[in-house]
């Protein structure tokens, strides 16, 4: 077994990766960049070296100094994580040429698997079944738009060396193709250095759903059952959750058997995954192609743990190493149910937007990688674990990936392992920057979601209008205004104990009328008294226990019991305003304005500022870089026309007219780099 290993890797999988090496008795070496000096991965590794600037492209993405670091330190091995090297056969090669070892696939493995057109060629003769497509060079547009003619719409456009949800685009018809080709030729080159792009079916009613599959150097190769990854914004997953809920125990078999002789067509070992596309029309679940192999551990490795037991990173480890598997496909079980949420730094608010910035507040719902020695941990405190990077206080970087956290939760059943999502995102704390914590609790909480009726177009589907919060029931709101007439009542009672008060003997009121909503429009008002014995909210009383301080971020209510205290529990998160709190909670933040009912009338004479009208302005919905202008100022434009490409996280958006108008003056010009909400043009 190695006595040292080097992590090639930052943020959370750098820990993930230090924790289970350090209960294996292997010393760490971490490397950093100037952005993550005093990132907690850095502090968590016996050792660590710095390997250049912010920008992954001059320190993560360099092997020469990731060798260079092993050689400083003796490290006898590297884990690569995921992304930045970890996919890249020629670091591979050049780790063995100085005699280092890489925990992962062999550099054979990744070259054919990590060409999204090599690897459905091998795929098919494997016997694995692929999407129809096209898989040969595409000489221009026009040829593409040839071949998705033949195809039938929809299609999917994809760049041969893409992953992460960059480089693709959805085509209805010819006109989408024209539009999307080159740009998807484009994010091909910038992200990945090469623009072949291939050209597939698009599935219609789509589960993404995958195999994890593990083996070791001897030719060993087993499946650790399926995850399911449906629910995506971008071809990026956003909840995953092991098993899937659509998948029946022979179409469990057949895939993972495809998967396993695949993995054995390219002589693979270590973890990998192999990823399909599955028609949520056809009920038989026979219907399975293959996608692609990610020759890696994945991001969302964290539910396979769960259900299995199997810490994926110590095999990796020891398959490295030269060990045999120790266990058989006979001993992989599934146990209960795991789902895991990955908390990003974007606004669902403003259209899922980047937000990076500091983590002013930073408070998961357990203490990260915490262990209560159950499944070694990977089940974290009664079923809730966390993974991250990040620390209070700290950045979350434009440089890197937004990703704050993962949130994990393991249940006997899936209802209670989403139960415990719900619960779990009402206690994360986060402040400082904008995140989809609210997002992912209503989504936890969706019918469908808990039906299991999941589709990669659920989202989409679901939140056509985007996302505004998740709707509160009529019992929510009534408990909410309770609350704020109990929060306003010791926040009254706390002021009149002021020192030099002229009444001494003044009593905290107990009547209250609470809006809730931030508008009139579209609120809901009730009238809220707080009694010797009870709370009443409009006439009826309302069960409610509750402890609550005067200047208390985040507070637990039990309500709709009795006595004996069989309510249910929510977990509230309180943000003073001028005229009473936001309060958060079950994935959307309820403003309550809370004033004395005796004056609450005299309300109704203040007028209500008006938002300012933006649609005469295309304004930048983010930090990025002005790629392309689409027109000139004296143009005339129509609804949905492009105006402007910005690219921002390696991604390309195109900001489109809401409306017929003719372009004014336009303020900024390509290469210009944008700050959030800039002007780029002005529209007549």
């Amino acid at each position: 077994m190695f006595k040292k290993i080097l992590i090639a890797n930052r943020g959370e999988i750098a820990c993930r990766v230090i924790k289970t090496a350090r209960r294996m008795g292997i010393a760490t070496v971490a490397v950093y960049s100037d952005a993550d000096a005093r990132a907690p991965f850095v502090r968590m590794a016996d050792e660590a070296v710095h390997i250049g600037p912010a920008q992954a492209s001059e320190s993560y993405l360099v092997a020469d100094r990731i060798i260079a670091a092993c050689k400083q330190t003796g490290a006898e091995a590297v884990h690569p994580g995921y992304g930045f090297l970890s996919e890249r056969a020629s670091f591979v090669e050049a780790l063995a040429k100085e005699g280092i070892a890489f925990i992962g696939p062999p550099a054979e493995a990744i070259a054919a698997m990590g060409d999204k057109i090599e690897s459905k060629k091998i795929a098919r003769e494997a016997g694995v079944n692929v999407v129809p497509g096209f898989v040969g060079e595409i000489r221009d547009t026009d040829h593409a738009v040839e071949i998705a003619n033949d195809i039938g719409y929809p299609v999917m456009m994809k760049a041969s060396a893409g992953g992460g949800g960059k480089g693709m685009r959805l085509a209805y018809s010819e006109k989408d193709v024209r539009e999307g080709f080159e740009s998807v030729k484009r994010e091909g080159l910038n992200s990945f250095g090469d623009d072949r792009v291939f050209i597939e079916k698009f599935i219609e009613d789509p589960r993404h759903i995958e195999i994890q599959i593990l083996g070791d150097q001897h030719g060993n190769v087993i499946y650790l059952n399926e995850r399911e990854c449906s629910i995506q914004r971008r071809h990026q997953k956003v909840v995953e959750e092991a098993p899937s809920p659509f998948v029946t125990p022979k179409m469990r078999k057949a895939m993972g058997e495809q998967c396993v002789a695949l993995s054995k067509a390219v002589g693979y070992y270590s973890a990998g995954t192999v990823e399909l596309i599955v028609s949520g029309a056809d009920k038989t679940g026979e219907s399975f192609y293959f996608l692609e192999m990610n020759t890696r551990l994945q991001v969302e490795h964290p539910v396979t743990e769960a259900i299995t037991g199997v810490d994926l990173v110590e095999q990796m480890i020891r398959v490295a190493a030269g060990e045999k598997l120790a266990i058989a496909q006979d001993d992989v079980k599934i146990d209960g149910w795991a789902i895991e949420n990955r908390v990003y730094a974007e606004d669902p608010y403003r259209g899922f937007l980047p937000s990076t910035g500091r983590l002013v507040r930073y408070q998961p719902p357990v203490e990260p990688w915490a262990d209560d020695g159950q499944a070694n941990g990977r089940r974290g405190v009664d079923g809730v674990r966390v993974d991250d990077g990040v620390f209070e206080g700290g950045e979350v970087s434009m440089f890197y990936d937004p990703m704050i956290a993962k949130l994990v939760t393991w249940g006997a059943t899936r209802d209670e392992a989403a139960d415990l999502q719900v619960a779990a995102l009402d206690a994360f704390r986060i402040e400082g920057l904008g995140h989809n914590v609210d997002f992912l609790n209503a989504i936890m909480q969706h019918p469908r979601f808990r039906s299991g009726e999941l589709t990669t177009g659920f989202i989409a589907e679901e939140y056509p209008e985007g996302f505004a919060g998740a709707p509160a029931s009529d019992e929510l709101k009534r408990v909410l205004a309770a609350v704020g007439g109990v929060i306003a009542t010791a926040d009254a009672d706390r002021a009149r104990r002021i020192d030099q008060q002229l009444d001494s003997a003044f009593y905290a009121p107990g009547d209250w009328t609470v809006r809730i909503g931030e508008r009139e429009e579209g609120s809901s008002t009730y009238e809220v008294r707080l009694g010797e014995d009870a709370i009443t909210v409009d006439g009826e009383p309302v069960m409610l226990e509750m402890e609550y301080t005067p200047g208390d971020a985040t507070v637990s209510v039990e309500y709709g019991g009795s006595e004996e205290g069989d309510g249910e529990w929510l977990t509230l998160q309180l943000r003073p305003t001028r005229t009473g709190y936001a309060v958060t909670t079950r994935g959307a933040t309820h403003h309550l304005r809370i004033l004395q009912s005796r004056i609450a009338h005299l309300a109704g004479h203040m007028i209500e500022k008006e938002p300012p009208d933006l649609s005469k302005m295309l304004i930048c919905p983010m930090p990025g870089l002005l790629v392309k202008l689409h027109v000139a100022e004296g143009d005339e434009v129509q609804p949905g026309q492009p105006l402007a490409t910005v690219e921002a996280m390696k991604m390309e958006n195109i900001l489109r007219a809401e409306k017929q108008a003719i372009v004014g003056r336009i303020n900024a010009g390509e290469g210009d780099s944008l700050a959030v909400d800039e002007v780029i043009l002005e529209l007549e």
